[in-house]
């Protein structure tokens, strides 16, 4: 069985919202309003401090045994103060990039997959799928 979770861990936040990304505030909120909450959190919270990081975790359990194993991605950037891009979802738009000096809604689909922190979990969780492929 391979399963995974993502969030959006805010360091000042003391890593909120975490694996509570898609329910952070409001029951019923869309995206853009959990956006806008997590800006206003951080309203006064000076740049240095806005580090922030996309990460997820991939399990891999041998049912057979209930072993676990797991594999993770991240990919670091800021929590900027306004929303940027209209190309991506979720915190994207707030999500900045200092080494592309934007934010992930202004990146490309080519460059969204080369930082994909899935992607990197899932390439992380390879050999070992490989693995479990050739002992079946």
């Amino acid at each position: 069985t391979l399963a995974d979770d993502s969030g959006l861990e805010v360091d000042y936040l003391a890593g909120e919202p975490g694996v509570y990304s898609a329910r952070f505030g409001e029951s019923g909120w869309n995206d853009r309003q959990r956006y806008e909450y997590l800006l206003h959190k951080l309203k006064n919270v000076p740049s240095d401090l806005r580090q922030a990081k996309f990460r997820s975790v991939v399990a891999l359990c041998d049912p057979s045994t209930g072993k676990i194993e797991l594999a993770e991605g991240a990919v670091a950037g800021l929590i900027g103060v306004e929303p940027k891009g209209s190309h991506g979802f979720g915190y994207d738009p707030i999500f900045y990039l200092p080494e592309f000096q934007k934010t992930m809604a202004e990146l490309s689909d080519e460059q969204k997959n080369q930082l994909s922190h899935r992607g990197r979990a899932i390439r992380a969780m390879i050999p070992r799928l490989n693995q479990v492929l050739k002992e079946s």
